[in-house]
């Protein structure tokens, strides 16, 4: 099954504020990354995230961009180390932050990502736990458009998987979409992101 993962993160700029050492930090993490040198703002974030060991965010995006870039990955080895480092930083997010849907969607990327390593290996036993995992996100904040997009695209994914008509989840896909629209940031450098593949997938998913 092909997943394409959503890169979602916003980029504040501060230009004329005067920016603590946090948001320089986090400005510059988000540049790099932004600028294509993901894992010297994955090392930026994590330097972050031992300066501020209260904020969920640093730690969250080390995990993230260790999830995304995991995807293309054809290494076994050097998959499981990537993916145990973007566990370890996942779990430290959710010492700080519970019940938060954001670390829910990174967590069903996170496994999905093993999944389009080895579906053979892998499905069965993921499948299950990304299905629950999009499920309490959803619970949680049904709003937030990462979640929204996450869980109709993976049920769509999984019903193409086993040859079902996808059509029933367009309705539900339009509705991930224009909720990107809505939807307003948490605050500076919250997740903020994906509108652009989620109408890019509705293009793609439901041609009329």
């Amino acid at each position: 099954m092909k997943y394409l993962i959503i890169i979602a993160f916003t980029f504040v700029s501060f230009t004329g504020m005067s920016q603590t050492k946090y948001e320089q930090g986090m400005t510059k993490a988000f540049e790099l990354w932004q600028g294509g040198q993901q894992w010297e703002a994955a090392n930026l974030f994590e330097r972050i995230a031992q300066a501020e060991p209260d904020n969920w965010l640093p730690p969250f995006y080390v995990a993230q961009i260790n999830v995304v870039y995991s995807f293309n990955e054809k290494d076994e080895e050097k998959l499981t180390v990537q993916l145990k480092k973007a566990q370890d930083f996942l779990n430290d997010s959710k010492s700080i932050s519970k019940d938060n849907a954001e670390i829910l969607v990174v967590q069903a990327q996170l496994l999905t990502a093993w999944v389009v390593f080895d579906g053979a290996k892998y499905g069965m036993s993921n499948s299950p736990k990304i299905a629950q995992l999009y499920k309490e996100a959803y619970k949680l904040e049904p709003g937030n458009p990462r979640v929204a997009f996450g869980k109709v695209e993976w049920d769509l994914g999984t019903a193409r998987f086993f040859g079902q008509d996808t059509s029933p989840f367009c309705e539900d896909l339009n509705k991930a979409v224009a909720l990107f629209e809505s939807y307003e940031s948490k605050g500076p450098f919250h997740p903020d992101g994906g509108a652009e593949y989620a109408q890019g997938s509705l293009a793609q998913n439901c041609k009329e």
